[in-house]
């Protein structure tokens, strides 16, 4: 078998067998592969696409190409949940203690956010002390006894899928439905959850801007959840603007907390309680998604959600505290308002030039290699559908010292665009999509 064979036979249009797939990933991991025969088969799929067999075939070699974690010693279902990634979506923050203090059990791998998106590591890190590496029996113990934890991926779960994203960024081959989801996939079922719940993201902050992109995306990924045999069911959610108010680090953990100690409503708070629902539904909970609701109505209300959140601090190392004193987290040297140069409603926002402000401010990373200020970012005071005069306050800045703020400012009013008519809003939650549906 040639890989140059491969190449030719998918920029051609033809399916790729197993046996195939199989010898690109094991050679490519192995680096008997180099990554200029791999870029054009890479870009022969985003042009010529997978169907549901290759691209299942594909992320199970994924999966196989490295460890898998055992979560066995764990009693009860565990049900996973990813995002597709987007501009302040906290909602792992929120779900994870929302799931346990309802009686499920969420024994999470996070990322680290890239670009405009935010990563729940980076977020976790800026509560004091917050340890995200953990053995795996130490995490285990830290999910049977509070419910929920969350750390960062072992070093070699799904190899093939570090290299091949590392790839894919740089060849501009990111944004295709198969590659998306055996990247997702891959990493969801070598993490070894018995179930897994996505939210699938659409709109100007999200990989797919259109819906019908999420949607395929959505299918194709709890397609090749039950031929794994990890039931995974998908919300198609929006991602037209920042899904939270708080856009950074300490910021959004700050929001998280508000929201389980029941201040604030708002999307953030009803995509994560969409997504809790769900997850305590298929982990066998809750008979159904009304009973799920109420229960997290009173996992707010009695307080149980915010002590297995302040738990889950406590037993990885950080300050549990900062669950009653927000103060504690990490504060901006300046907060500076940003406000409206012109009277109307907020009509649009271009949800990726937003992230990239934050960026700018120190929040995020264009490289890997970046150091983040977990204090910066901003605050947004108006959504969209808001009206606006000239003079309010749209955003508080949260600025550090190494804050590119003039760059952040001139992103941040390219992604804000007000206008004379009040615009219709986009849906929150687009559908939902099902084992059957996919």
């Amino acid at each position: 078998m040639r890989i140059v064979d491969i190449i030719e036979k998918k920029r051609n249009g033809g399916e790729l067998s197993k046996e195939e797939i199989e010898f690109f990933i094991r050679g490519y991991v192995a680096g008997e592969i180099p990554d200029y025969q791999v870029a054009p088969l890479l870009m022969s799929i985003w042009f010529k696409g997978m169907n549901k067999r290759e691209t299942t075939d594909l992320t199970l070699s994924m999966v196989a190409s490295g460890d898998t974690v055992d979560l066995s010693a764990i009693p009860g279902i565990k049900v996973d949940k990813h995002s597709t990634g987007g501009v302040a979506d906290t909602t792992t923050l929120i779900v994870g203690p929302l799931v346990a203090a309802c009686g499920g059990r969420v024994a999470k791998m996070s990322g680290r956010g890239l670009g405009h998106t935010g990563g729940t590591l980076d977020k976790l890190e800026s509560i004091p002390g917050f340890q995200v590496t953990q053995s795996m029996e130490r995490f285990a113990e830290i999910v049977k006894t509070c419910g929920v934890s969350i750390i960062g991926q072992t070093g070699n779960l799904v190899p093939a899928d570090k290299k091949l994203y590392a790839l894919r960024d740089v060849t501009c081959t990111v944004d295709n439905v198969s590659l998306i989801a055996g990247s997702v996939m891959s990493k969801k079922i070598a993490s070894g959850a018995d179930k897994i719940v996505l939210d699938v993201k659409t709109g100007s902050g999200a990989f797919m801007k259109e819906l019908d992109g999420a949607i395929e995306l959505a299918r194709m990924m709890v397609g090749i959840g039950a031929l794994a045999g990890r039931e995974t069911h998908a919300l198609v959610t929006d991602m037209n603007q920042p899904l939270g108010n708080a856009v950074g680090n300490a910021l959004e953990v700050r929001e998280a907390i508000e929201i389980l100690q029941g201040k604030h409503d708002g999307d953030l708070k009803a995509v994560s309680f969409a997504l809790a629902a769900k997850m305590l539904v298929l982990g066998e909970v809750c008979r159904d998604e009304k009973d799920a609701r109420q229960k997290l109505d009173r996992a707010v209300a009695s307080g149980e959600a915010l002590r297995r959140f302040a738990r889950m601090i406590e037993m990885q190392e950080g300050d549990p505290s900062v669950t009653e004193d927000v103060g504690r987290l990490p504060q901006a040297k300046e907060i500076l308002p940003v406000k409206a140069e012109k009277a109307g409603y907020l009509a649009s926002t271009d949800a990726v030039s937003l992230g990239i402000s934050a960026m700018l401010l120190g929040a995020g990373r264009s490289k890997k290699e970046d150091a983040i200020d977990p204090a910066v970012g901003y605050w947004m005071k108006k959504r969209l559908g808001d009206r606006v005069d000239v003079g309010d306050v749209i955003a508080e800045f949260h600025v550090g010292e190494h804050s590119d703020l003039d760059a952040a400012l001139a992103r941040f009013r390219g992604g804000i665009h007000i206008g004379e008519v009040k615009p219709d809003l986009p849906k929150l939650i687009y559908t939902t999509i099902d084992e059957g549906e996919a």
